[in-house]
This record gives structure tokens, C-alpha cells and sequence, in this order.
């Protein structure tokens, strides 16, 4: 299994070079038997891809300990379902993961039909090709998962406790689909560009590609958030983490691209500047890649392996020069035509959406790379932490989220002041008396003001379209209110699905800034008796015990939890002590409410004299931040969902020569 798994990547790359090639050639001197052949090697380099991945994953599953990567990331007592994690826990795996992914999306592209394909599809192949032949040649040469070791062994180390967590069998996966995904939408503009196609025709065929690649990339933020959490025990969800900021920072850029997108598509302006963002966004996927592999950075996400931070590292360089320099090349072709951007119109809120993303993209960039910067410079490490990106990213979001509610109503092409306000009057006066009473019961910081005067102005601008449109559609139909909004959310997909987003965007701010600001905690020593009052809760330690697991010893404390003199359950926080003396983890107990998280972890213990020491923390409203979560996936997929005239434009695509009626 092991040797097919070599020889196929070993194929691949042959065949991922006549790939590019072969479609490269083909679309220079037209011969379209070169395209097609480029074709159908797509279509072997994901057979090859599969191939490799599949034969990894038998040697995890069946626990083949002849090869050093199955050895490192999994051992006998491990779970099935652990041991398929592990093919993407450790470097190799992940890298082959993400060729396997690539060359299965390239395959995908490069045969579906869509408008422009045969203008397009080559160049898209060839860029595609030339991506996954540096994945392949990267992992038949420094980072080889089908490594064998000198002497096979009888257990390996198995998979980092930390990753032995449902949550981690989905966020690296999510994120990896997301920054794959937006592997398409810059080879389209590259394609553009290469073709001296300056409409927004490489947009409307990307963009459902480009809305997937954001949302399984925001599904990874949010599962790996969650992760950290859960399993981490420091009583937070990010901590601006070096590797964390490499995810953040292509998810801003795309949001960048996914709204500016939309000028161009209805306006035709922006068209420099939405090829210079989706090269910005790849190139960040690409760059957090390299974070993660660098070794310049401890994470506890992060891979430290020799000389492949480097390789990316020139690899991203390589991708900058060349991307933009095809830019500078094709910059008079892509000059907008269309009349200057109003001041007030919807088109000025976007590009004004689209500066304060960038800024905040580069703002977490600089305070990431600051500490390398000023160690190759000055030979100390100068460290930036959680108060810089808080400080400075902060009035960046409150901007954004007003601006969302400005955008909303502000008019396509050319708005008044007058009627933009007059759009704005009721919602701002819902927020006075909102604002009043959060400053009635104690709130009085400004900032925090702001925030969640910000979120209830948004909400009440997004609220009222809703309402809007379906008073209008009950006025015309007849129908009752509840179908009249399912129809018209069915009618206008994209629109009313944005909404949404924008809805769950407010929700995860309000869990943000209400956990953030008001969040308490506090270290305590307890024995069996002892009561400790946290908020309107009251922690009665019941004692401790220890029990055998297989690969694992287990100390865990049981905690009565009582409000207003009312038991209301038990939290059990455990410490794990692994027999192949992995490091230690805490398993946090966790009592979450929509009002506020109870959240404790067990810190030490003096079996000795019967104490425990406990850390507990208080988060109210966190788990806002997780429906908000849900509610943006949601918002995404309908968004996603194609209506009716997509579909038989589809078909038109597809069967030439058809007729299609209204």
C-alpha cells in the first residue's frame, strides 16, 4: 500500500507538468488537442492524488508502523476515527491533503461548463497545474509521507492529545477547503489577465466558488475557535495566535473580494482592484501555510519542519512577482470605463467596506510579522500582543458594522444624504432608547457602547428590509406573512441570504464584546465542602476521585453548581495523564446558557491534603459567538442555492442550441 501510495505521487508530478504544458500550449497556438489531452491529465492527477491519499490513510487506519508518518501521528490504542484525523494532524498528511483537494477541485473546474469556458479553461488548468505540481514536488522531496523507517516498530507515538477532539476532525479540514478553494478564483484571474478579458466574466463564474471557499474557511475560524475553547483550558476562544492571524487574514481580503466583486458585476468598475485581492487573498493562504511551517513562530498549531518554510516562503514570492507583474502587464486593458464612484451610493459604501477590510488585514499582518521584523533587525524579539490587535482592530469592526446598515439602504449608482438619513431615521431612533438602557443597568464604557449601539442599529436597518419586502410581496400576493418571507427569501437568494450573514456577523460581535469586556475569572483553592460564589453561582466541591482508561490516567473533580439557592447541576473538570508521557491535558467542564458560560478547569491537585486548585471563569453571552456561527453557514448556503433562472441558464449552457422561455 505504501508503495502505491509513493508511486502515485511520484506520477503525479510528471503528469501535473504535461498538465501545464499541454494547456499552457494549447491555449498559446490554439490547438485544442493539447487543451483537451490538458484535460484529461487533470482528471489522472486526481486519480493519482486519490490514490496517494487513500493508500495513507490504509496505513493510519490498519496502523502500518514500518512508515515514520503513520509511527509519529497514531498508535494501537487509537480510535478509528483519530486515525483518519491523523492523515491530516502532522505536516506530510496535511500536505497531501491539500494536493489531493486541489487536483479534485481542478479536475472539477476544468470540465464544468460555465460561460466563457473555452476562453477560459486552459489558462485556469495551467494555473491550477502549476500550483499542485509545487505541492507535488514539495512532498516528493523534503516532506514525503511514505517515508520508511530503519526498523519497524511495535506502537507508535500517537496523535497529539490535543487533536484527540471531535472539533479538530472537522476545523483543519474546513480550513483547508477554504484555502484550496480560493485556488480557482485567482487562477480565473490569472486567466483574465492572460486573456485580456477585463468584464466581470471570470466573476460570475467564479462566484459561487469563491462564496464556498469563504464559507468553509469561515467554518474553520469558527471550529477552531470553538476547539480552543474546549480543549485548550485558558478560558478563551483566540489569542491572536500567530497561525490563528494566518487564518483571519485571507478570510478578511476575500470578504473584501466577495463584496467588491459585486460592483464590477453591476457597475464594471473595481476591475484592478479585484484582481489585485484575489491574488492578496491566495497568497495569504499560501503565507499562512508557510507560518505554520516556518518554525519562526511557537504555535500551538504549528508544524516546525526544517526547510519547508523557506521553500513556501519563496514559493509566495514567486507567486507575488509573477501575479503582479501580469497585472502591471494588462493594468491599461482593466482601466474602468464607467463613470467615478458617487460619493453617497452603494457602490462608495463598498469600496469604503473594502478599505477598512484591507486595513485590518494589514494591521493583524504587520503585528504578526512585527517580532520577526525587529529580531532580524535589531537581534531582539519585540512582541506584540493581544492589546495592540484589540486596540487597533476594534474601531475597524465597529466601522464595518455601521457600515453595513449605511450600505444597505444607500442607492446603486447615485444616493442624497437626505435620503440615505431618511432611510436611517427610525432605526437610529430604536437605538436611543436601546443604548439608554444599557447604560441604565451599568454599561459604561464607550467602547462597548458603541459596539452594541452599533449592533442594534445594524440589526434594526437589516430587520426592517425584511420586513419591507414582505409587507410589498403580501400587498401584491395576498399571502400571509410567514409565506410571503420564505418566498421571498426564495425569490432573492443572494440578497436576503447576505442579510443574514449580516445578521450573524452582529451576533458574533455581541459575543465577542460581551465576553471580552465583562468576562471574569478568578483562581481558587477548594477541598470537599469548600464553596465558592462566582457571579449568581455558587461551586460546592463534592471531591475527587481517579479512574483507568485505556492509554490514560484520569483525575477528575465533581463541582455542584447552585443559583438562587437551587442545585442546577454537576461540572466534572478532568486532567488526562497519558502512559506514553505525552503532556498532560485538561478537559474543561463547561456549563453554557444563552445568558452566560460557567466554564472550570481543574489547575493542580494536593492529593495530599485533599485540595484542588481551580481556575473558573465567567463569560457572559460567549455562546453567541457559536449561533452566530450557525447563522452564517445558514445565510452562506442559501445565498449559495441557485434559483430558478441560474438553473435554466445552466441547462442553456449545456445543450446548445435550446431554446429557454421564461
Amino acid at each position: 500500500m505504501g508503495d502505491l501510495g509513493r508511486w502515485s505521487l511520484i506520477l503525479s508530478a510528471f503528469v501535473l507538468l504535461y498538465m501545464v504544458v499541454a494547456s499552457a500550449c494549447g491555449a498559446w497556438k490554439g490547438k485544442r488537442r493539447w487543451v483537451v489531452s490538458g484535460r484529461w491529465a487533470a482528471i489522472a492527477a486526481a486519480g493519482l492524488a486519490s490514490l496517494a491519499s487513500l493508500s495513507l490513510i490504509g496505513l493510519l487506519v490498519t496502523g502500518d508502523f514500518r512508515y515514520e508518518y503513520v509511527a509519529d501521528y497514531t498508535s494501537r490504542d487509537l480510535g478509528l476515527l483519530y486515525r483518519i484525523a491523523a492523515f491530516w494532524g502532522g505536516n506530510q498528511g496535511s500536505l497531501l491533503l491539500w494536493l489531493w483537494m486541489l487536483t479534485l477541485y481542478t479536475a472539477v473546474v476544468t470540465f464544468a461548463r460555465s460561460e466563457g469556458r473555452d476562453r477560459f479553461q486552459p489558462y485556469v488548468t495551467a494555473t491550477l497545474g502549476v500550483v499542485a505540481l509545487f505541492f507535488s514536488l514539495v512532498l516528493n522531496t523534503v516532506a514525503q509521507p511514505f517515508q520508511l523507517l530503519p526498523a519497524a516498530g511495535m506502537d507508535g507515538a500517537g496523535l497529539n492529545p490535543l487533536l484527540q477532539n471531535p472539533g479538530m476532525t472537522i476545523h483543519p479540514l474546513t480550513l483547508y477547503l477554504g484555502y484550496i478553494g480560493f485556488s480557482v478564483p485567482f487562477a480565473y484571474g490569472i486567466a483574465a489577465l492572460f486573456t485580456g478579458r477585463a468584464d466581470a466574466t471570470w466573476l460570475r463564474v467564479t462566484r459561487r466558488w469563491s462564496l464556498v471557499a469563504w464559507l468553509f474557511l469561515s467554518m474553520g475560524i469558527l471550529y477552531g475557535a470553538r476547539w480552543a475553547y474546549e480543549v485548550l483550558g485558558w478560558g478563551g476562544y483566540w489569542s491572536w495566535d500567530p497561525v490563528e492571524n494566518a487564518s483571519l487574514m485571507p478570510w478578511l481580503t476575500a470578504t473584501a473580494f466577495i463584496h467588491s466583486s459585486i460592483v464590477q458585476e453591476r457597475k464594471g468598475t473595481l476591475k484592478i482592484w479585484n484582481v489585485a485581492l484575489v491574488i492578496l487573498t491566495f497568497t495569504l493562504t499560501i503565507f499562512g501555510t508557510f507560518l505554520t511551517r516556518s518554525g519562526i513562530f511557537w504555535s500551538v498549531h504549528a508544524f516546525s519542519n526544517g526547510p519547508l518554510g523557506a521553500i513556501f516562503l519563496t514559493f509566495v514570492g514567486i507567486v507575488l512577482v509573477g501575479a503582479f507583474g501580469l497585472l502591471a502587464w494588462r493594468w491599461p486593458l482593466l482601466k474602468s470605463t464607467a463613470q467615478p464612484v458617487a460619493p453617497v451610493s452603494k457602490e462608495s459604501s463598498f469600496v469604503l467596506n473594502n478599505v477598512l477590510f484591507v486595513s485590518m488585514a494589514f494591521t493583524v499582518l504587520w503585528g504578526t510579522v512585527f517580532p520577526v521584523i525587529t529580531r532580524g533587525i535589531t537581534g531582539r524579539q519585540m512582541v506584540v500582543g493581544p492589546p495592540f490587535f484589540n486596540t487597533v482592530t476594534a474601531p475597524l469592526a465597529v466601522a464595518l458594522v455601521l457600515l453595513m446598515g449605511i450600505g444597505t439602504v444607500a442607492a446603486w449608482r447615485h444616493s442624497t444624504v437626505r435620503r440615505v438619513a431618511a432611510s436611517l431615521m427610525t432605526p437610529f431612533f430604536l437605538t436611543l432608547p436601546a443604548v439608554a438602557i444599557f447604560i441604565g443597568v451599568g454599561i459604561r464604557d464607550g467602547a462597548v457602547l458603541a459596539a452594541l449601539g452599533s449592533i442594534v442599529f445594524v440589526g434594526a436597518v437589516t430587520v426592517r428590509e425584511f420586513g419591507m419586502g414582505t409587507a410589498a410581496r403580501m400587498r401584491l400576493t395576498g399571502e400571509s406573512a410567514p409565506v410571503a418571507l420564505v418566498r421571498l427569501v426564495g425569490q432573492q437568494r443572494r440578497r436576503y441570504g447576505g442579510y443574514l450573514v449580516h445578521i450573524a456577523v452582529l451576533l458574533i460581535v455581541l459575543g465577542i464584546t460581551m465576553s471580552g469586556v465583562y468576562g471574569q475569572q478568578k483562581q481558587v483553592v477548594m477541598k470537599p465542602g469548600d464553596v465558592v460564589a462566582m457571579g449568581p453561582y455558587q461551586l460546592v466541591l463534592l471531591g475527587s476521585a481517579t479512574r483507568d482508561e485505556p492509554g490514560r490516567a484520569v483525575v477528575y473533580s465533581q463541582l455542584l453548581v447552585r443559583k438562587n439557592d437551587r442545585s442546577i447541576g454537576i461540572l466534572q473538570p478532568e486532567d488526562w495523564y497519558f502512559l506514553n508521557g505525552a503532556q498532560p491535558a485538561p478537559q474543561v467542564a463547561i456549563r453554557s446558557t444563552p445568558v452566560d458560560d460557567l466554564y472550570v478547569v481543574m489547575a493542580g491537585m494536593d492529593a495530599t491534603q485533599g485540595k484542588v486548585l481551580f481556575e473558573i471563569h465567567l463569560n457572559p453571552m460567549l455562546s453567541w459567538i457559536w449561533y452566530g456561527g450557525y447563522l452564517l453557514v445558514a445565510g452562506t448556503l442559501i445565498s449559495l442555492w441557485p434559483a430558478r433562472s441560474a438553473l435554466r441558464e445552466v441547462e442553456r449552457v449545456e445543450t446548445p442550441g435550446a431554446e429557454v422561455h421564461p
